[in-house]
């Protein structure tokens, strides 16, 4: 049985709009405001009048410009207001340190680099989509033949895609996918990697030899030079058993929490998104920040409009690069002919997310209050701890691909639609932004970030009940999503640039 504290919230003084906490009907008077019109769980209403071409504001930002009058008590929605010419551009609000907290270990694989697994995986890696096929069914076999025999590994991961032919051998595209490639290859939750490869490709093999990796971790093949499809998954399953027998000798041990590198992702976003599950997020990440570790945020086009508050918190370096990524994205977007309010998606605007702009300032929440310490092209290693930026898409897959390529060991994923994912090698965590959706998708939702709005529980408390689930499956305890097996589809490199 759910308790709601509250109908509404109204979350900055300056705003001009509040949030429905269930739906509203019109006639009802919510936190003193009559309402004109029924309005949606997770949609907005006007708490003040709003003048047509005047700024819509939400979190005490500018997130959409009406379109028309707007009266006190009317829905506040893509009905009468679009995205805004201009956004704000200022922010008060500077980096600022979490107090460190109690726990500060996990237990984990610790490579031989010095970085830590949160997963005994073995990757079976396709050099180019011919071989996809191939690589799955060499992971079926392995998982059916030798995983009974070696318990201590967590499987053999496919990691497949549609790349690696048909492309310029050269470029930011080739370049892209070859950067993305070799960050799954020298992933610290795989411990082996078979490679296989068809033979012919612009993405040849010899681009992912390893030298320091030993014969019993790591391997190699073309389809070609062993006779083909069927041949291919014999010789993958005799190489692959002292990669096994080898792996299964890995065991855990009391790690320090600076050894975790967190991936966060919103996917499926709606109304509470912003509220609830991502600023629960930010806290977890700015207890891991302070502890050492390492938190990415990512999804370029739904920062914008937003960026600002993460200029804000970096050294002028760091927010140069900020500001760049997004000049890039939108000469991107406008030569393709596309707009970055393009987005939200149709799903996220059922959920109360009127523009881009909205979107984002929500989004950005998942990156709580740190300094920002750096800022990283798409799948570029990490190299240092703190709260860092990522570029990427917009498109979960895609940026949670360049998250674990840039070194993510275990993944966060807010939603409040629903989404289903996984990003094997890495878990992934789903937190799940309203009480309704939680209860929906019990088989899907980790946690319950609608206690915030059910149960007036506090951002710090689900927080921290994010950190302790975080450390707890980064130690190995599994997550929905990976019970049900997700990870072996979500492999997705960015394809930048022409296929030839």
């Amino acid at each position: 049985m759910t308790l709601l504290v509250r109908d509404s919230m109204h979350l900055n003084s300056a705003d001009n709009v509040a949030v429905a906490l269930r739906a509203l009907k019109a006639g009802e008077t919510v936190d003193g405001t009559p309402l004109l019109t029924d309005v949606p769980m997770g949609h907005k209403f006007a708490v003040r009048p709003v003048p047509k071409g005047s700024p819509v504001v939400k979190y005490g930002q500018v997130m959409a410009t009406a379109t028309a009058d707007i009266a006190t008590g009317e829905h506040v929605h893509v009905q009468n207001c679009a995205m805004a010419e201009e956004h704000s551009t200022e922010s008060e609000q500077r980096g600022q340190m979490h107090a460190k907290p109690e726990r500060t270990s996990f237990e984990g694989f610790l490579r031989p680099d010095g970085r830590a697994g949160t997963r005994n995986y073995i990757g079976i890696l396709a050099s180019v989509n011919c071989s996809s096929t191939v690589c799955g069914a060499i992971a079926a076999e392995a998982n059916r033949l030798l995983k009974p025999k070696y318990p201590g590994v967590d499987g053999f991961a496919p990691i497949v895609h549609d790349q690696g032919c048909g492309m310029a051998g050269s470029g930011e595209g080739f370049d892209t996918l070859v950067r993305t490639l070799k960050g799954y290859r020298d992933h610290p939750n795989f411990a082996g990697v078979l490679i296989v490869g068809l033979g012919c490709e612009v993405n040849q093999l010899t681009l992912y030899k390893r030298d320091d990796w030993t014969r019993e971790r790591f391997q190699t093949f073309n389809i070609q030079e062993v006779g083909g499809s069927a041949s291919a998954v014999r010789r993958a399953v005799e190489l692959l058993e002292p990669i096994a027998e080898a792996a299964n000798r890995d065991v855990r041990e009391t790690l320090p929490v600076s050894l975790l590198t967190l991936g966060m992702q919103c996917g499926g976003s709606d109304g509470f998104s912003g509220i609830s599950a991502n600023p629960a997020l930010g806290v977890a990440s700015d207890m891991l920040v302070a502890a050492g570790g390492t938190s990415i945020l990512s999804e370029t086009p739904e920062i914008f409009g937003a960026e600002h508050l993460l200029i804000a918190r970096a050294d002028p370096e760091t927010g140069a690069k900020i500001a760049g990524m997004i000049d890039w994205w939108r000469a991107y977007a406008a030569r393709n002919g596309a707009s970055l309010d393009n987005n939200p998606s149709p799903g996220n605007k059922r959920g109360g997310l009127t523009t881009i702009l909205e979107k984002s300032l929500g989004a950005v929440a998942k990156g709580g209050l740190s300094p920002l310490s750096g800022a990283y092209a798409y799948a570029e290693r990490i190299d240092r701890p703190g709260f860092v930026y990522m570029d990427s898409p917009g498109y979960d897959p895609v940026a949670a691909t360049g998250q674990v390529a840039s070194g993510a060991n275990i993944i966060a994923f807010t939603t409040g639609r629903g989404s289903c994912f996984g990003a094997k090698p890495a878990p992934s965590v789903k937190l799940a932004s309203n009480g309704a959706l939680f209860r929906s998708m019990p088989e899907d939702m980790d946690i319950n970030c609608g206690t915030i709005l059910e149960e007036g529980a506090s951002l710090e408390e689900v927080g921290r009940q994010i950190y302790d689930f975080l450390l707890d499956t980064a130690s190995g305890r599994k997550t929905l999503s990976e019970e049900f097996g997700y990870g072996d589809n979500e492999f997705v490199p960015w394809k930048i640039g022409a296929v030839l």
